[in-house]
């Protein structure tokens, strides 16, 4: 689950991580009143979307002006009327698609001294399984870039779950950015702080980019996004409560209702899969053919017929889906009960596109005999590399 950057800092300041002061506001009226609560002169207007470049990015509407979605300004009127043209305006990034995402709030910030701009970062490293550090003395740049262009400007520190964070993994990340004197002490301080915050809310990702290092001495994060593990959230309701439906892609908010693990993706080839693993391998194999997947979707190993129905139809909302692969290897799961939801969602929103299913293992007979006799043209597989073959083939010729 993501969260806008003013409740990251919300978070991380509970914890003792030093923030500017600052405030959201969903009107230029909010805004101009959370700006006569900070010390100015300088103020930041920051759109709150969840899609990185947002300084970069910018709006459809050309009343929004030419800037991008974080603005400096040095008076109260400058932030209202900045808030004003970005509220209710899309910015696209090159994070948020072409579409990009409609700015529904904005955080007013106090500005500062800066004097450098670093890269900080906090991650789950699968290969260690460990929590590890990712700093980089390239800050305000996209670590994609930094990593392909210049990775030797790249510092990693893991961090042993049995010892936890120690002052020595602060010490060398911090000397690693050519911090010095009170930076380091500041540094060590906020890292500390940044490693309890992740671990105690179950975090799998926080990126500041960038940490500013101010004309004081401090280091300090100036932008901040955090992830959290979904898996975890029920431990959390504090987190949860922080959930913004509005930023979320409609399909995938609709599944997460239905317990149903769903991500859009760019292709034109729905599949329906039961299985994490399966399902990778269902895409794979639709690459492999020369297609591209539209989706990642497991229903799950114990779905009934109304979670496969309205799965169904989830992957039928995308107007990109030129076909549709099931492949179902049913063990807990049922073969006819796929069957069954697969007909009745299939019946429902009138079926216009090629559909291929692929059914081995509990009931399969009566499932392969439920989809037969249903008068749909559904379209048999015998194994999977059958059915991606099948799918794809068949899109070409319906085109």
């Amino acid at each position: 689950m993501n969260i806008h950057e003013y409740q990251a800092k919300q978070v991380l300041a509970k914890y003792g991580v030093p923030v500017l002061k600052g405030g959201v506001a969903y009107t230029p009226e909010e805004a101009e009143q959370v700006a006569r609560g900070l010390d100015g002169p300088v103020y930041v207007v920051k759109s709150q979307i969840h899609a990185g470049g947002r300084g970069k990015g910018r709006f459809k509407e050309s009343e929004a002006g030419e800037a991008g979605g974080v603005r400096v300004v040095k008076s109260v009127d400058a932030v209202r009327e900045n808030a004003s043209q970005m509220l209710g305006n899309t910015l696209v990034t090159h994070q948020s698609g072409p579409d990009g995402k409609q700015v529904k709030r904005v955080y007013i910030e106090s500005g500062c001294d800066i004097r450098r701009e670093l890269y900080l970062s906090m991650l789950i490293d699968r290969a260690t399984s460990r929590v590890t550090i990712m700093a980089s003395t390239e800050g305000g740049v996209e670590i994609e870039t930094v990593a392909e262009e210049t990775p030797d400007k790249i510092i990693l520190q893991s961090i042993d779950p049995a010892t936890g964070i120690q002052a020595f993994h602060c010490r060398k990340v911090a000397f690693g950015l050519g911090l010095t004197g009170g930076q380091v002490k500041s540094a060590t301080r906020m890292l500390m702080a940044l490693y309890k915050a992740f671990t105690d809310t179950d975090a799998s990702m926080l990126e500041i980019n960038p940490l500013v290092v101010t004309g004081d001495g401090e280091v300090i994060p100036l932008d901040c996004k955090m992830n959290f593990d979904s898996n975890a959230l029920y431990r959390h309701p504090e987190i949860s409560e922080l959930r913004d439906e509005d930023e979320e892609d409609p399909a995938e908010l609709e599944a997460t209702k239905h317990d149903l693990n769903y991500i859009k993706l760019d292709g034109s080839i729905g599949c329906m899969v039961n299985g994490a693993g399966l399902a990778m391998a269902t895409m794979d194999i639709i690459k492999l053919y020369g297609a591209e997947p539209a989706n990642f979707l497991d229903v799950g190993g114990g779905a009934t017929k109304e979670r496969v129905t309205t799965a169904f139809k989830i992957i039928l909302s995308d107007p990109n889906v030129e076909g549709i692969l099931i492949n179902i290897f049913g063990g807990i799961m049922r073969c006819d009960v796929i069957a069954e939801g697969v007909i009745a969602a299939a019946k429902e929103v009138s079926l216009n596109v090629p559909l291929v299913v692929r059914l081995e293992g509990t009931n399969v007979e009566l499932g392969k005999k439920i989809m037969a006799e249903s008068g749909l043209p559904i379209i048999a597989a015998d194994n999977l590399a059958d059915a991606a073959e099948k799918v794809v083939k068949a899109v070409k010729e319906a085109q």
